[in-house]
This record gives C-alpha cells, sequence and structure tokens, in this order.
C-alpha cells in the first residue's frame, strides 16, 4: 500500500501541529512545515516561531495562525496548548542547543514531539530525553530524512533480506562547499549559528551533516557501531568548530568502514552517498540520483533499480508517491518521516500498537547520534585516539 492509500484509509482528521522556531529567515522549518503538509495528514495552528516575540508574532501572522495561538515563548505555547486540549504534536526546529530543553516542556505537557537532529548537544541531556519519551509514551520522531527515500529502504530491505550475504565494509560520504569561506562573519543567519559552539554544541560539520551519513549507514545496514578513530579538522582560519571530517569505522560483527563529511570540499552541493559491501554483493546509493540504487551481485553484472521499477520491493513501493520515471526527492523523503509520525500518532490516539511496518528515527536513534559525535570529538581531541561506543 502506497502512503497516499495508507493515508486516505487512516485519515481521521488532521493532526493539529506547533512548531517552535522556524520564523522569518530560518530555513529548515519551512521545509518541515511543506513536508507535513504534503500528505495532508497535519494543520500547523500554534507557534513559538522566533525567540523574539514581535518577530514571533509576525512570524505566525505570515502563515495564518491565530493572534490567540501565537505565543511568544516555548513554555507558554506548552502550558496553553495543553490546557486547551490544543496541540497534538509539535515540531521543534530550533538550533542545536534548544532542542533539549523544548522536548522536555512538552512531553511533560502530554504532547507528541517532532525533532530536527542532532537530538541534543550532549549524551546527557539525550538520555535525559530517552527516559523521559520511555515514562511518558509519546511519540518521539528524530528527522533524519534521507531515511524516508524510497530507494534507501529498498536498499535497507534487500540487506535485511540477506541479498549481500555478511556485511563486510560500509562507507559513508557527506560532502558540501557552502562554509569554505568564512560566512559566519558576515550576516549568515545559517552560518553563524551551526559554527557556534554554544548553539550547535562540540560538533560542526561533524553534527550537521556527520550525524546525517552515520545515521543513513545504521539505518540501511542495520549495524551497530563498536569503535571509531575520528580526525577533525578545521580549515577556516578563525572558525571555532570543525569543518572537515574523517573517521574509520568498527561495526559489531566485524564489518569496517569510513565516514568522510565536508563542508569544504569544493565543488560538492549535497554529497550524500553510500556504499555496503557483503560477501555476495555490494550496493550503491547517492542522494543527488536519489531514484536509483545500484546493486552487484557477485560475478554478475551491475544492476541499476529505480524507484518505481522493476524488482522494487514492498517497502520502498509504500513510500513512493509519484509514478516512476517522475522525479521525487528530498522534501517528498522529508515528508515520509512525517507521514510515518502521522501514523504513529494516531495509534497513539486510540493505545493501539503501532504498525510495525511503520519506520521512523526514534529517541533512541537520536541518543546514538549524539554518542557518535561525542566520540568522534573525544578521538579527535586525543590526536586518533580508538574511542568505543558506550
Amino acid at each position: 500500500m502506497t502512503i497516499e492509500a495508507s493515508n486516505e484509509a487512516g485519515n481521521r482528521g488532521r493532526i493539529r501541529l506547533g512548531m517552535v522556531g522556524g520564523g522569518q529567515g530560518a530555513f529548515i522549518g519551512a521545509v518541515h512545515r511543506i513536508a507535513a503538509r504534503i500528505d495532508d495528514q497535519f494543520e500547523l495552528v500554534a507557534g513559538a516561531l522566533a525567540s523574539d516575540p514581535v518577530r514571533a508574532q509576525a512570524s505566525a501572522k505570515e502563515l495564518g495562525i491565530a493572534d490567540n495561538r501565537a505565543y511568544g515563548s516555548f513554555e507558554e505555547m506548552a502550558k496553553a496548548e495543553a490546557a486547551r486540549a490544543g496541540i497534538e504534536a509539535v515540531s521543534i526546529v530550533t538550533p542545536n542547543h534548544m532542542h533539549s530543553p523544548v522536548a522536555k516542556v512538552f512531553l511533560e505537557a502530554g504532547i507528541h514531539v517532532i525533532c530536527d537532529k542532532p537530538l541534543t548537544t550532549t549524551v546527557a541531556e539525550a538520555e535525559e530525553l530517552v527516559a523521559l519519551v520511555r515514562k511518558t509514551g509519546r511519540v518521539f520522531v528524530v528527522t533524519h530524512n534521507y531515511t524516508g527515500y524510497p530507494m534507501v529502504r529498498q536498499a535497507r530491505a534487500m540487506i535485511a533480506n540477506g541479498d549481500l550475504g555478511e556485511i563486510r565494509l560500509v562507507q559513508a560520504e557527506y560532502l558540501q562547499d557552502w562554509l569554505t569561506e568564512r560566512l559566519e562573519a558576515s550576516d549568515h543567519k545559517q552560518a553563524a549559528w551551526r559554527t557556534d559552539p554554544a548553539r550547535s554544541g562540540a560538533g560542526g560539520c561533524i553534527g550537521d551533516i556527520g550525524t546525517h551519513a552515520y545515521n543513513l549507514a545504521c539505518f540501511v545496514t542495520g549495524l551497530e557501531l563498536d569503535e571509531l578513530l575520528a580526525q577533525l579538522s578545521t580549515f577556516v582560519e578563525g572558525r571555532r568548530l570543525d569543518d572537515d571530517v574523517q573517521i574509520l569505522l568498527k561495526w559489531k560483527g566485524g564489518a569496517k568502514g569510513m565516514l568522510w563529511a565536508s563542508q569544504v570540499a569544493v565543488g560538492n552541493e549535497n554529497g550524500l552517498t553510500l556504499r555496503v559491501y557483503g560477501s555476495k554483493g555490494g550496493l550503491e546509493w547517492a542522494q543527488e540520483n536519489p531514484n536509483q540504487l545500484w546493486f552487484t551481485p557477485y560475478g554478475r553484472p551491475r544492476q541499476l533499480l529505480t524507484r518505481g521499477g522493476a524488482g522494487v520491493l514492498g517497502e520502498a513501493a509504500r513510500v513512493t508517491r509519484v509514478p516512476s520515471g517522475h522525479p521525487e526527492g528530498y522534501l517528498e523523503g522529508f515528508a515520509t518521516i512525517y507521514a510515518e509520525a502521522a501514523r504513529a500518532i494516531r495509534a497513539a490516539r486510540t493505545g493501539e500498537k503501532p504498525d510495525p511496518e511503520v519506520i521512523f528515527p526514534t529517541v533512541e536513534d537520536g541518543l546514538a547520534g549524539v554518542k557518535f559525535i561525542d566520540a568522534a570529538v573525544t578521538s579527535s581531541a586525543c590526536k586518533g585516539t580508538w574511542v568505543r561506543i558506550t
């Protein structure tokens, strides 16, 4: 069953959504709003869209949010919405340092959470959120949006089916060039907070895009990382956080690999790629050509699998929206995470167990990402020491 069909079957009224952050001048907030509406499962009805109350009110007006549900602070919003049985879920699209305090307040108010990555800036905060989610029983989704692409789901299913045999090598890359110059020294909002340790956390590139590459590798292979050895570099003079990351990986079970993430790799726009090789074959996927997956069975010619084409498994078909040959990419992948969240939230409305086919990055996945950042920063600070993931 496709996402569209399953949504029609399960649509019992749109989910009332609030948003914290994502106001005027923000990038990712608009992406979340588009993703939430693609499958017509959510309606944005409330927000604390900026830390400045005046800008928050102006941002809300632009989005058609009623004046009495445009809040000057997230604390005010959580209290008021819980009292009026208002929003069912909140999207957190703030800089990283605000993820934990905002998520805690809404979880304690009984509201489901959809949170941008990384989950928090410290392992202690992430562990606290995991405990709180378990205590409250609320749905918690981390928007590692690349896990929503159909051919990523295809790769995951093929590996789970044993098509690659025993996994031996996992290579992940995420390459950009937008921070090749010191944009944070100019009036560039996105660069400013991402390179500020107070708002981004201890990692720069590692937290911003390295966690996406890591999460993708874990999601597709089903492997759990055992140890890593990292070199975090800062090439741009005056920058306070890393802008290039090179990591050796040892996975539990014996697989090895490498992860390279860079925001100063000139000529690269959004080069997220994953290569997985096993005893029976290999897979290659690139985000900039997301509807294609290369599969090479050992000793046989390389095969190109396409979204909607022959040989595509049910899990990939389920999250496909448009006919084969039509582009389906970033926004639709993001929307898949929201669609899966909607199904989990609707199950929670009635106390039902979530459908086992519903897949989204959880708060535990978020904790794994924060542990990955922490281990990489520690390894690099120790001049390349192997650090075990605990």
